[in-house]
């Protein structure tokens, strides 16, 4: 590996960590200063009351408010840490600490699960959220599983601070 390339794939990795992190600071920020947008969001997926209403399905459907808050209120939980994970990783990267590669994958991940299981397995299939005209989350949750993908591809490929696959 040239010595521009041991230098430029890390600082990418860096900035791209930093760009995951921007968003998902937004996200969190977003629903926790605007609660209510997002939990009418959270609380009509679970409720499947926007989807073809088919009996083999409805069973799954989560009507409790305490339970649709409580879901909610998890998720925040999850993209403020997620968030924070994040900024670190970006530091680290930022710094050439040897963490940088590690923290970063896991900030990923989460971002991966939240999007991946939570929004598009669990909100799209179970709760059938794909049925739904108007909350459908599943081409949003698509692109930030997608680009935190592309990410944490750059970030394995980064190798190391010193841009060292291992």
């Amino acid at each position: 590996m040239t010595t521009t390339t041991s230098r430029a794939l890390p600082l990418t990795a860096g900035l791209l960590t930093g760009t995951v992190a921007l968003y998902m600071t937004l996200v969190a920020v977003g629903n926790i200063t605007d609660f209510g947008t997002n939990q009418a969001f959270v609380q009509h997926v679970l409720a499947m009351d926007t989807t073809f209403k088919d009996e083999d399905l409805m069973w799954r459907a989560i009507t409790s408010e305490g339970l649709q808050n409580a879901a909610y209120v998890a998720i925040i939980v999850w993209e403020t840490v997620t968030a924070l994970v994040l900024i670190a990783g970006t530091w680290y990267w930022l710094r050439g600490h040897a963490r940088a590669r590690n923290v970063s994958t896991y900030g990923l991940l989460m971002v991966m699960l939240l999007f991946g299981a939570g929004f598009i397995g669990i909100g799209g299939e179970w709760f059938a959220m794909w049925q739904s005209e108007d909350w459908n989350g599943l081409d949003a949750a698509t692109r930030a599983f997608l680009m935190s993908g592309v990410v944490l591809l750059v970030v394995q490929l980064a190798g190391d601070r010193t841009g060292r696959a291992t």
